[in-house]
């Protein structure tokens, strides 16, 4: 059976390319009918945040990733990961190294000498009853090349005289990385180690560890590094942040779902949205590209906005509800989100297309003047002809405001833009709006006639 792992380390909030990661190993063991192991790497005692291992749960959890088995932490499992490490000292593969950290960063940039694999073991046991400090190194072979069948990159190798002496058991009896993850996704069973690019310095280091087990090496494959726009690798200076951040901002999981997974992985035109469903049926390591993708924040804006505008209304008013900063009633609401539907691209940004229908806009008059074409007075008496207009309306409708403002304009022999557009401007402060008859219409005869009078105070 397809076996995969997700092995995140709580050294804080994993920004959307970590989450993507997750996602081609859910995708891939999904569609293979296979589990997904969740991990815990919290070795790093240094750089551990303990309060974001909640946060990747969720991220996994909101994105719809769910796993078969875990979540295990290894710090909980530092026996076995002790004793292995003195299975290899026993079988030769490994020694101690009772360097001082003064004579190792003496030799920083030129790799470690193998000092320590030349003391006698006289000389070992003795050092070892004065309880020394240590740690355990592997012994890579001198000649030769250790490689793999990259699942995705192609065949890569590394000539064993650059690989250092890793180290595997630190001083402190806490596994290194290398040796954690090569125990871990031994013990568990995992067929396919599927992760970025940037871990294939590590790859000959854990082959060399499984050789020295004498364990059966897993496949390999490496997805490609997101870059942002500069093509240098993506950070929070691109504006990657985590799928929280962007949730927060009023995008949608199934928008974040698409934008991810095509980050490294082609369908067609690669502007289709793709349901989590979807995606388990055609997912395939065939369709990773090689290529380096770039974050394009813009493409996440498309899915977002083409998600919001397939969403029935009632569902739209639920997920928007709790973005809402303005007061503004349900039934208003109601009325207002199928004329900006189409303009969301965020959910954030139902405050900033609704703000001028509950409180009075600001009146710019000099772009009132730049649209009407017409003197600070004529444009005046225009807003007044307007005002006595919708003040007749009996029957107050779309079609009715229609029909009355456009025989005024008629009668006035204006061209229809400025006409409306003084209307809309001094009415609503803006110069893009919905139809300006459905505005009206949802604003009211008294707010309509109370903020006309208001634009010519304003002219004047």
């Amino acid at each position: 059976m397809i076996r995969v792992r997700f092995a995140p380390s709580p050294t804080g909030i994993p920004h959307i390319g970590n989450t993507r990661t997750a996602l081609y190993n859910f995708l891939f063991a999904r569609h293979h009918g296979g589990k997904l192991v969740l991990r815990i790497e919290d070795t790093d005692r240094e750089r551990l945040v303990p309060e974001s291992l909640p946060k990747i749960l969720e991220i996994l959890k909101l994105i719809g990733i769910t796993w078969d088995e875990g979540p295990y932490i290894q710090s909980k499992r530092l026996a076995i990961y002790q004793k292995l490490a003195h299975q290899l000292v026993d079988k030769g593969k490994a020694y101690y190294c009772f360097c001082s950290k003064e004579r190792l960063a003496g030799l920083r940039g030129q790799g470690y000498d193998q000092h320590c694999l030349k003391l006698t073991p006289p000389a070992v046991v003795g050092l070892m009853a004065k309880k020394t400090s240590h740690v355990i190194r592997l012994r890579v072979p001198d000649q030769g090349v250790t490689g793999w069948q990259d699942l995705i990159q192609s065949r890569i190798e590394f000539k064993n005289e650059l690989i250092d002496d890793q180290v595997l058991l630190k001083s402190d009896g806490y596994p290194t990385y290398h040796l954690a993850v090569v125990c871990d996704d031994h013990l568990m069973k995992i067929s396919h180690i599927l992760r970025g690019v940037e871990w294939i310095s590590s790859t000959p280091k854990h082959l060399l560890l499984y050789q020295a087990f004498g364990w059966p090496i897993p496949q390999i494959g490496h997805f490609p590094v997101i870059l942002g726009p500069d093509k240098a690798k993506l950070s929070k200076r691109h504006g990657a942040k985590s799928v929280l951040d962007y949730l927060s901002e009023g995008y949608l999981p199934d928008a974040l779902l698409t934008f991810m997974v095509y980050l490294g992985w082609s369908y067609k035109d690669n502007s289709k949205l793709l349901s989590m469903d979807k995606l388990i049926k055609i997912f395939g390591l065939e369709k990773i590209q090689t290529g380096n993708p770039i974050f394009d924040i813009q493409k996440l804006d498309y899915f977002n906005a083409k998600l919001i505008r397939q969403l029935a209304l009632p569902k739209l008013i639920q997920l928007i509800k709790p973005f809402l900063k303005i007061k503004i009633s349900s039934s208003l609401i109601n009325q207002i989100l199928p004329l900006i539907q189409e303009r969301l691209v965020k959910l954030t940004e139902i405050n900033e297309l609704t703000e001028y229908f509950v409180t009075q806009p600001k009146i710019d008059a000099a772009a009132i003047l730049k649209e009407s074409k017409l003197t600070v007075k004529e444009t005046i008496e225009y807003l007044e002809q307007v005002v006595k207009t919708v003040t007749n309306v009996v029957d107050w409708s779309v079609a009715s405001l229609e029909a009355k403002l456009h025989e005024l304009q008629a009668k006035l022999g204006l061209k229809p833009r400025p006409a409306f557009m003084t209307i809309r401007l001094a009415v609503t402060g803006r110069s893009a709006t919905p139809p300006l008859f459905d505005v009206l219409y949802i604003l009211g005869k008294t707010t309509v006639i109370k903020r006309l009078t208001y634009a010519q105070k304003a002219l004047k």
